[in-house]
């Protein structure tokens, strides 16, 4: 049968595709982990003003870019739900958020852990970091909407427009540096410009952003897969996977 744009729209057929591309992504996630710790704690040179302390933007940053990103694809993913009625397409985007909200809260902390020997704090109300914590809330607000209403399609619905009206709030954490006299550094690497770090440091990020994408895809497949389970519990495949005649 040929493949047409939304054929994988289809559960039983994601659910197929996605058995084969979890293990491969928990494998890219772990061996660009590994990579990338190794080069950003061991290979890259000492930042001559910061020390050793800025080793941590190998994890802070990633995690930081995942936060945003995630969101957006969260929103797009929920509004073709809510637009398309497409019920595998909310299923995606209600499994981003714990994935989202997971980047959100370790970009905080590692910015938190960042900023104590190079700001002498942990936390300023800075417009960065303000924003970045509002976006935490924008991820939790979600995932409680999705479980506060028992109607799948209402939640789904009420879900995906607080999604989309909240996604306003990522061009507002990336511009903020530019926008407002604020104490976070600018981007230190940009589409627009050369980096301004060594290159095995720009290597050692990278390394982490694939890692963090791969870890990503591998906790939002299988959630995906298990809000299949739940939601098309009365479809006859699924009867059919219970009982073991369908491999899972």
């Amino acid at each position: 049968m040929p493949l047409r744009f939304f054929s994988f729209a289809s559960p039983p057929r994601f659910y197929a595709l996605t058995r084969w591309l979890v293990p491969l992504c928990w494998a890219v996630a772990l061996g660009f982990t590994a990579v990338g710790l190794f080069m950003g704690f061991f290979v890259a040179p000492t930042d001559r003003t910061q020390g050793d302390a800025y080793r941590i933007i190998f994890i802070h940053v990633p995690a930081a870019w995942m936060s945003m990103l995630l969101y957006l694809v969260m929103a797009f993913w929920a509004a073709i739900g809510w637009a398309f009625k497409a019920r595998l397409a909310s299923m995606v985007a209600q499994s981003l958020a714990p994935t989202g909200a997971m980047f959100t809260f370790l970009a905080l902390w590692t910015g938190a852990l960042w900023g104590r020997p190079t700001w002498g704090t942990y936390w300023v109300w800075d417009a960065r970091l303000t924003t970045e914590l509002i976006l935490l809330f924008l991820y939790l607000g979600y995932i409680a909407l999705v479980n506060a209403i028992d109607d799948r399609r209402r939640a789904d619905a009420a879900s995906a427009l607080l999604a989309v009206v909240g996604s306003i709030n990522v061009p507002i954490i990336y511009f903020s540096v530019k926008w407002w006299n604020t104490l976070h550094q600018g981007a230190s690497v940009s589409l627009t410009a050369a980096p301004k770090m060594a290159s095995t440091m720009l290597t050692a990020m990278l390394l982490m952003t694939i890692a963090f994408w791969a870890y990503a895809f591998a906790v939002v497949f299988m959630r995906t897969r298990a809000h299949i389970i739940e939601r098309e519990a009365h479809a006859g495949w699924v009867a059919e996977l219970v009982r073991g005649r369908i491999k899972a």
